[in-house]
């Protein structure tokens, strides 16, 4: 048993470290999009290793498959919502950054 929770411990502090990316990005990076790119990759896959490392400590296969759920409808939701972002940021003209040598 404690090898799983060797692992669990290992997945959830994994998903930590790409949270904490994710959050940098959005403070750092300088337009809308990039932003949006950088919260949305790093936040799924953290919130995937996070919900991988409690699968793995998990007592249930319910509970597996409700951490599944939840994961997959946060997928849902975030590719849904940084699409609407994106989308009212064009509308509103927002232009894309580019590099200052181009």
């Amino acid at each position: 048993m404690a090898a799983a929770d060797l692992v669990a411990g290992i997945l959830i502090v994994a998903g930590a470290v790409f949270f904490a990316a994710g959050t940098a990005g959005l403070l750092r990076f300088p337009d809308v999009y990039t932003r949006l790119h950088a919260l949305s990759k790093a936040d799924n896959l953290g919130l995937g290793l996070i919900i991988l490392g409690l699968a793995v400590s998990a007592d249930r296969v319910l509970d597996v498959v409700h951490l599944g759920l939840i994961w997959l409808l946060v997928l849902l939701a975030s590719a849904t919502s940084a699409h609407l972002i994106a989308r009212r940021a064009l509308h509103r003209g927002e232009k894309p950054w580019t590099r200052p040598d181009r």
